[in-house]
């Protein structure tokens, strides 16, 4: 029966909480994974008789199980394991951990209850790796993974360099075009390997789309971190690869035998550390006996484009290469400049993909994956580029691609699709324009920012007088009529001043004309004598005011309106108190004081 994904987390975080107090947590790997290998190569062995990996008597798991409670536990666990590393030739690789350190694992009893708990937690039958690929499963591997991303979380900057998100290997695996291999025969390199993800990702791409077993190619400079991707090639299967301890640009290992000039590989996929500074110790990049610096040598605090020409010098005429990268090689100036321009007329860069920035440990700057391709170089025209900063989603303190943001930058990449605001065709002849002077930073050929959403300050407004409308009386029977209703006169910047409440005109003349309903104002209306106006501009153009005498009131000189009123109507028509001619009554109710005097038009 398979390994259930969570059955297997949850035991090697089980481990890890054993070993805590007494390490710090990025060493929690020198112990854990270790004996994760030694389980999971001995399940291996026990069930498959033509195993690739030897595992001799006495250096097994069992041997491990067999020790719980002894005294010497620590001791004869190295044993164990040095007598596995040394039937494999994996001496340096999995015995580097020492069991039997009273420092890390405690003194007398201690040591030995903290290593029986490690080794029975390891030690449980639904942890059965014997089965767990023979559907294509690899539950192990992701398990490995998952622990060296915690690791890298929790041991900060220096332990982030050895590993790559599972994302953003996804992608490069992807564009680099390693689902497209023709034969077996073909080769995968990372010249800067790390713990071995991204190469192992472009392998299961490679082998998923074509069912070809490409040969992997690795080289990485740190002890620990070879160590680690030796395992990791074991624990997917891929016992063949190649995986040289050293300097890839001081002393790369891999070279042809006739000719001592650097081996070329079909794909190259890899993430160098950003802007290493100490690059050029070891050798002379001036005398450089590999010629990788022909189109210049790159400034000796930064290294990042001394990789990309070392990965150009080790393509075939055919080869294609995926490097991640930061944004500075897109755009520095110096030497970097003149590299770039020569990189570029030559047609080697095929596209580039911004991604968004916080992606990987130990490092929140914005980084991104340059696309080789020499085999098309001599006809290419343009540089397709993405600018994908903006597609991600947060995952804790850092940010993450989701499955979505993977299929959209690949779907894109493949069809070479333009999308407004995401990507676009470049021709060479606008990078090389003067303006430009083969600057590829994105912003200046993919303006990514979202248009403005803009807001209609009119709108709410209009909606509420056409909600007044129906309150409005028009004519002598109270009754509301589309003609009268209050018209909203928009303006692009802001709205009409209205004129004061006291000074309103009835909603019969605020459309500009009479309601066709209204009766027409009475001779005596006309001839009414004047009196006091409105301020000027508050009447509708054309029409003048008249007054109107309004029942005496102690307070009608000085009328106080409030925040809220509510229109109501009179009817039938009746002579007002005080008012010399019958009229419509059209009164304005307020929360306090007395109704004002009125006006109507003539």
């Amino acid at each position: 029966m398979p390994v259930k994904k969570s059955e297997l987390y949850s035991s090697l975080w089980a481990s890890c909480d054993e070993l805590r107090g007494g390490m710090d947590a990025s060493q929690y790997k020198d112990y854990v994974l270790v004996l994760l290998f030694v389980k999971y190569v001995s399940d291996k062995a026990a069930s498959q008789k033509n195993y690739l990996l030897d595992v001799p008597k006495g250096g097994s798991f069992a041997d491990m199980v067999a020790l719980k409670g002894d005294k010497e536990i620590g001791d004869k666990m190295n044993k164990i394991i040095a007598k596995l590393a040394e039937a494999n030739d994996l001496k340096g690789v999995i015995d580097v951990a020492d069991f039997n350190d009273a420092d890390k694992l405690g003194k007398g009893k201690g040591m030995v209850d903290r290593l029986t708990n490690l080794v029975s937690i390891f030690d449980n039958p639904s942890l059965d790796f014997s089965a767990n690929r023979a559907e294509g499963d690899d539950l192990l591997g992701d398990a490995y993974e998952f622990l060296m991303r915690h690791f890298a979380t929790e041991s900060g900057k220096s332990k982030g360099q050895f590993y790559t998100p599972a994302e953003v290997s996804r992608v490069m695996a992807k564009v680099v075009g390693v689902g497209g291999a023709k034969s077996a025969s073909q080769t995968i390199h990372d010249p800067t390997c790390g713990s071995g993800s991204l190469l192992l990702k472009a392998h299961d791409e490679a082998k998923g789309a074509t069912g070809h077993d490409l040969a992997l190619y690795g080289q990485e400079m740190d002890n620990a971190t070879a160590a680690l991707a030796q395992m990791n090639m074991i624990l997917h299967d891929c016992v063949t690869a190649e995986i040289w301890k050293d300097n890839v640009l001081a002393n790369p290992h891999f070279k042809e035998a006739r000719t001592g000039q650097l081996k070329t590989f079909d794909f190259v996929v890899a993430n160098p550390p950003f802007s290493f500074k100490a690059w050029s110790n070891g050798f002379h990049p001036d005398n450089d006996e590999f010629h990788r610096f022909q189109f210049g040598v790159p400034p000796q605090k930064n290294g990042d484009l001394a990789f990309v020409l070392h990965i150009l010098t080790c393509l075939k005429s055919t080869g294609k290469a995926a490097v991640n990268l930061p944004h500075g090689v897109l755009f520095r100036g110096g030497a970097e400049a003149a590299i770039r321009r020569e990189i570029i007329r030559r047609g080697y860069i095929k596209g580039i993909i911004g991604l968004p920035a916080n992606l990987f440990y130990g490092t929140g700057i914005p980084a991104c994956i340059l696309v080789l391709d020499k085999e098309n170089a001599a006809a290419r025209k343009g540089i397709f580029m993405i600018d994908a900063s903006k597609g991600f989603i947060k995952d804790g303190n850092k940010n993450r691609l989701r499955a979505q943001d993977i299929h959209k930058i690949v779907d894109t990449f493949t069809r070479l699709a333009e999308v407004p605001r995401y990507s676009r065709m470049v021709s060479l002849a606008e990078i090389g324009d003067p303006k430009n002077d083969f600057n590829l930073n994105l912003p200046r050929y993919i303006d990514s920012t979202e248009p403005e959403d803009l807001q209609d300050i009119d709108a709410p407004t209009c909606a509420a007088a056409s909600r007044i409308a129906t309150l409005t009386p028009s004519n002598a029977t109270g009754r509301s009529s589309p003609a009268s209703a209050p018209r909203c006169s928009r303006r692009p910047s802001r709205l009409r001043r209205k004129a004061p409440a006291h000074q309103a005109a009835p909603a019969t003349a605020s459309s500009g004309s009479p309601s066709p309903t209204s009766s027409p104002p009475s001779s005596a209306t006309r001839s009414s004598p004047p009196s006091t106006n409105p301020p000027p501009g508050s009447l509708p153009s054309g029409r003048r005011p008249t007054p109107r005498a309004c029942a005496a009131s102690p307070r009608a000189a000085n009328p106080r309106p409030s925040l809220k009123r509510f229109p109501k109507t009179c009817s039938p028509p009746s002579r007002g108190p005080g008012c010399s001619t019958p009229t419509t009554c059209i009164s304005t109710s307020w929360t306090s004081g007395p109704r004002p005097c009125r006006t109507t038009f003539t």
